[in-house]
């Protein structure tokens, strides 16, 4: 068994009565049970936060590289007039 390190917590009454739900009708063994998968959610959590902000970054730094802004109204209206059926396509 890994190492154990004992903490107290301290917690609002409407957070005890729902660690009690979970506990009195045998979902958890205990609170420390609760605690330890609350803890692995928040820590999967702030790893998919860490990344996302990564990737973020990521294509941030790519639009910068990828050149000048363009302005959007101008961009799909040349895309409009490309892609219109000409008198052929009618």
């Amino acid at each position: 068994m890994s190492r154990v390190e004992r903490l107290s917590v301290a917690i609002t009454p409407e957070m005890a009565e729902i660690v009690r739900d979970a506990i009195d009708p045998g979902e958890y063994a205990s609170a420390s049970d609760i605690m330890s998968e609350a803890l692995s959610e928040w820590k999967l959590r702030r790893r998919q936060h860490a990344q996302a902000v990564d990737e973020l970054g990521r294509l941030w730094d790519e639009g910068l590289a990828s050149g000048p802004a363009t302005d959007g109204t101008r961009a799909f209206k040349r895309l409009e007039a490309r892609l219109a059926p000409g008198p052929i396509d009618k």
